[in-house]
C-alpha cells in the first residue's frame, strides 16, 4: 500500500480527489528538523511544502524534552507525521522509528506494538488524539 491515490484511474472524481489532497499536504512540513535543533530556536519553525512557516509551540517541545531521554532529542524529527490510505477506512500509520518510540515513552502508544514492514498502523481516533494533545508536533498526510 503506497497510501496514494492510483494515477491509473481517470476518472474525474478521482482527478479532483488528487488534486483537493495535494493542496491539502502543502501545508505538511517539507522538511523535518530534529527536537533538540527545535529546542534550540527563538521561535521554532520549518517551512511546509507550501513554503508557508509551520510554527512550534514551545510548551509542547518541552513536553517532549522532559519526556523523552536524551539520546532520543537528536533522532526525533518534528512533526511526527501520520499517513492516512484512502483505501484503509478506520487506521493511518506511522513510518518513522523514531517516533514511535517517542509516543510509547509518552504513554501515547501502546509499547507492545512496532512497526511491520515499516509501517505501524493505529486508528484514526488515536492518531487525531494525540494530534490534539500535540497539535503543533503531529501532522497528518493524506494519500
Amino acid at each position: 500500500m503506497s497510501g496514494r491515490l492510483p494515477d491509473s484511474d481517470d476518472s474525474g472524481l478521482m482527478r479532483w480527489m488528487r488534486s483537493e489532497v495535494g493542496k491539502i499536504n502543502k501545508e505538511i512540513v517539507a522538511e523535518r528538523k530534529p527536537l533538540s535543533q527545535l529546542l534550540g530556536e527563538e521561535m521554532p519553525f520549518s517551512k511546509t511544502k507550501s513554503g508557508n512557516e509551520h510554527l512550534f509551540d514551545k510548551g509542547i517541545l518541552n513536553v517532549f524534552e522532559e519526556g523523552l531521554p536524551e539520546e532520543l532529542h537528536g533522532r526525533l524529527r518534528l512533526p511526527i507525521l501520520f499517513f492516512l490510505d484512502y483505501r484503509v477506512e478506520d487506521s493511518c500509520f506511522l513510518n518513522d522509528e523514531n517516533a514511535v518510540k517517542a509516543l510509547q515513552i509518552m504513554g501515547e502508544i501502546s509499547k507492545s506494538r512496532s512497526l511491520n514492514e515499516g509501517k505501524l498502523w493505529v486508528g484514526k481516533s488515536i492518531a487525531y488524539s494525540i494530534m490534539r494533545k500535540y497539535p503543533t508536533a503531529i501532522q497528518i498526510v493524506m494519500g
